[in-house]
């Protein structure tokens, strides 16, 4: 039997990464307000425990990388069910993007495409490590967190701004 060398750190992201995978491919079955409550809930927490992930002691980052596993009808199908309960909220106006400086015109961004794809990464992710051994996990990890460093931090933080504002307009909706 192999001992477990994960640290509590990188255990808490593979099961948050698993949660928000469920929840997303469950997008389907939730409320509108069910599914945003639970993305504000499990993508700030992602976000930390991808920040807090120590993968200088795994593996060579230069050989990590994530093969994708998703296929591009699975990756319709689940940004299509999040545009779908999101309904006219699904769009937003990017103000991070590049692009934005040398424009006149709002740059629109959709959070179920957001959502898809943070999904595709983590979705990627954990089919990878799924019965994987240690050092493959490791190597998945390293991969992970470099993903997350060039792009896909800036994608989570960008739909938790729309999500938020959701979230909360709904209850103050609610209370009047």
């Amino acid at each position: 039997m192999e001992q477990n060398t994960l640290n509590t750190n990188s255990l808490a992201f593979i099961a948050l990464c698993n949660e928000y995978c469920m929840a997303v491919e469950n997008a389907r079955e939730s409320s509108r307000d069910e599914f945003i409550a639970s993305m504000v809930r499990l993508l700030p927490r992602i976000y930390i425990s991808a920040t807090d992930l120590r993968v200088n002691d795994l593996a060579d980052a230069e050989d990590a990388y994530l093969e994708s596993v998703l296929d591009e009808d699975y990756y319709e199908s689940v940004r299509r069910n999040v545009e779908n309960l999101m309904g006219a909220d699904d769009l937003f106006l990017e103000v991070f993007e590049e692009d934005m400086k040398y424009s006149d015109t709002p740059i629109a961004a959709s959070v179920s495409e957001s959502i898809a794809d943070l999904f595709q990464v983590l979705y990627n992710f954990v089919e990878t490590i799924k019965d994987a051994p240690q050092p493959m996990i490791e190597v998945a990890l390293v991969a992970v967190k470099g993903d997350f460093a060039s792009y896909w931090s800036r994608i989570l933080c960008n739909v938790m701004r729309p999500l938020n504002h959701l979230n909360h307009n709904s209850e103050q909706e609610e209370e009047y």
